[in-house]
């Protein structure tokens, strides 16, 4: 008689037509690293994948990270990195305050981030779902002669542009500080190894390069509120428990508004990026 393996397969359910799947296995089966290559294709079309609640422990959250690919500490030399605007939380309460606004992680380092996992341990009193849209799909949508306008343009990105977000006249040394982070030349439309195209757009996007201002000023809003509406978007409503996974180089995110005050904790873990914006 010969055996049979029994073989963990990724079951999982759309959640919107562009963007956003459901994974409907077990906690184990997540951290087995048997359904690491499916979830690494499967989040590729999808943009964003739910684990309705894993209630991962940042031990295990951390563990399933490291199944998808090269595992990336945070800047502190920890493994985890605690996202809350509550001052009890700790120093990056600040620079935090940018993430109310539509970005993608990594946009000035050499590698952007590759995934993110945030896992929700404190849920807010009002507000504070995570937003999030697709950007392949968003640039798949647009007509040819947006295609054709935007092809090898490029634009200036720089830290202290998202400072004027939410703080729009900030302490002279504040902006000095954000200053000193550089800025990065990027071209506003990714062409990935593998062919696939996204937008590389967001709070960092100061201007594009060589352009009248105020024609980029009008493009680069009108190319944001493009990826961000209704069919390339998906709000997640948290509850304690939940993991949210994201490709950093195909999608951006923003928090919605809540009590800065109110002790909401998520936890995320990430990967490292695999190819340049170029």
């Amino acid at each position: 008689m010969t055996a049979t393996v029994a073989t963990t397969k990724l079951r999982h359910e759309p959640i919107k037509p562009n963007i956003g799947a459901r994974i409907l296995n077990s906690k184990e089966e997540l951290l087995s690293g048997e359904l690491a290559a499916e979830i690494r294709e499967l989040i590729e079309s999808r943009g964003v994948l739910v684990f309705p609640q894993t209630h991962f422990t940042n031990a295990e959250q951390v563990a399933f990270t490291k199944t998808l690919g090269t595992f990336m500490p945070e800047g502190d030399g920890e493994d985890t990195y605690n996202i809350s605007l509550d001052p009890a939380m700790g120093a990056h309460r600040d620079y935090l305050k940018g993430s109310l606004f539509w970005h993608a992680d990594g946009t000035m380092n050499p590698l952007p981030i590759g995934y993110a996992v945030l896992t929700s341990k404190v849920l807010p009193t009002w507000g504070g779902n995570t937003e999030f849209c697709n950007t392949y799909a968003a640039y798949d949508a647009l007509d040819d002669d947006m295609k054709a306008r935007l092809e090898g343009l490029r634009v200036e990105h720089a830290a202290w542009r998202s400072l004027f977000y939410y703080d729009p006249e900030p302490a002279q040394e504040v902006l000095e500080g954000m200053m000193r982070i550089g800025t990065k030349n990027l071209p506003i439309v990714w062409t990935h190894r593998s062919g696939r195209k996204s937008l590389v757009l967001g709070c960092t996007a100061d201007h594009v390069v060589g352009m009248d201002w105020v024609e980029s000023a009008r493009l680069l809003n009108g190319l944001r509120d493009f990826a961000t509406s209704e069919p390339f978007h998906y709000a997640h409503e948290w509850s304690v428990g939940d993991t949210v996974m994201w490709d950093n180089s195909g999608t951006m995110h923003r928090a919605a508004p809540y009590d800065p005050a109110c002790g909401r904790l998520l936890v995320r873990t990430k990967t490292g990026g695999e190819e340049p914006i170029q």
